[in-house]
């Protein structure tokens, strides 16, 4: 127990100087005993940028599945935008793993299969770019060195959201390739409910779109692209009935134009309403009956989903996604293509094995 502060007081009042002296030393000493280093503060490592000429590059196409709502569209913009953009998304996280020199497309050779608007959402998308590789341009071009490249597929999922996934890539496009300008095909869906509509007439008014014909009143205009030819060919153009109600709108062009489908939906929704007749979809591609476009609401984006875009074959038959096999770590080991067990090598039998093991015991 500490002495009381007046009794203490008091002792130290006889104390001699050489006594005092020694006491204010003991007490120093107990302080320092009794004190906390505290490491001083040094400057953060700054991380060396990568050196990219030093490194190896391959050109490789990545397919990818996205969630629209909570995206500003597919393609990345030049200006801030309320939402992030999906590839703004995709551009980050390949440059916070080193796949790419910086977050501008001009430095790596990037191409999009075909844009997509706020809201609607993939499920087969395309881009190619210019990537680092952990291979030679020789040893890229031999598919067996295939499982000791970068597992692009893995690497970028564990750094993108829940709603991007890449699900394939194509590791030797050919010569010439171009998500966009490759492309011959691109296929969409537009989701809704039957209801009260007029599906036969819908139909009807869907056939219409078949064939080439110049789409100026199913689509925005926008004078900064300075489009002059707005004819476009559509291969596929249908409804679908689906289960519970449920139908779509099933449509696969060469191209399209700034929300095109969305306004093709659109005058669908009038003819199945029976607001207007199936025949207005002829009417409205005859730009000599309508040389501009009649005011009408296009359809709302998230039951949009781009679905597919086809390539010339064999532009992407390389595009085949690596196989986790679950191993019961959480982890798994990744393969380049899975073997079934009866194509694979088999182990020696017990009678070799246990023959080989006499013969060991036999020459110790």
């Amino acid at each position: 127990m500490s002495q009381p502060r007046e009794e203490s007081s008091s002792k130290y009042a006889q104390w001699g100087k050489e006594q005092l002296v020694q006491r204010v030393l003991e007490l120093e000493q107990e302080m320092r005993s009794h004190a906390v280093k505290v490491p001083r503060a040094g400057k953060a490592k700054k991380q060396r940028p990568l050196d990219f000429s030093k490194h190896n590059k391959r050109f490789i196409a990545l397919r990818f599945a996205y969630l629209g709502w909570n995206y500003n569209g597919l393609a990345i913009q030049k200006t801030p935008t309320p939402l992030p953009t999906v590839e703004g998304t995709l551009i980050d996280a390949m440059n916070k793993c080193k796949l790419i020199p910086s977050t501008d497309p001009s430095d790596f050779k990037f191409s999009r299969c075909g844009r997509t608007d706020r809201g609607v959402s993939a499920m087969n998308q395309v881009v190619s770019l210019m990537v680092r590789s952990n291979l030679t341009p020789e040893e890229q071009m031999d598919p067996t060195n295939d499982n000791r490249e970068i597992d692009y597929i893995n690497i970028l999922n564990s750094l993108l959201p829940d709603d991007v996934k890449i699900h394939a890539v194509c590791l030797r496009p050919p010569d010439g390739f171009d998500a966009r300008f490759s492309c011959v095909s691109r296929h969409y869906k537009y989701l809704f409910h039957r209801g009260d509509l007029d599906i036969e007439a819908m139909q009807t008014a869907a056939g219409y779109y078949l064939g080439e014909h110049d789409f100026r009143n199913f689509c925005k205009l926008d004078g900064s692209k300075q489009i002059t030819n707005f004819k476009r060919s559509m291969l596929v153009s249908q409804i679908l009935e689906l289960n519970d109600g449920l139908c779509c709108f099933d449509l696969e062009g060469s191209a399209f134009l700034w929300h095109q489908v969305r306004n093709m939906v659109a005058v669908l929704f009038l003819v199945g309403q029976q607001l207007e007749k199936p025949e207005i979809v002829k009417e409205l591609v005859d730009v000599d009956n309508y040389p501009t476009k009649p005011l009408f609401e296009m359809g709302a984006d998230f039951p949009l989903v781009f679905m597919m875009d086809l390539f010339p074959e064999p532009n992407m038959e390389h595009m085949k996604p690596k196989v986790k096999i679950n191993t019961g770590d959480g982890v798994g080991k990744v393969v380049g293509e899975y073997v079934p067990l009866a194509k694979r090598e088999r182990h020696d039998s017990y009678e070799e094995v246990n023959d080989r093991w006499l013969k060991k015991q036999k020459n110790k």
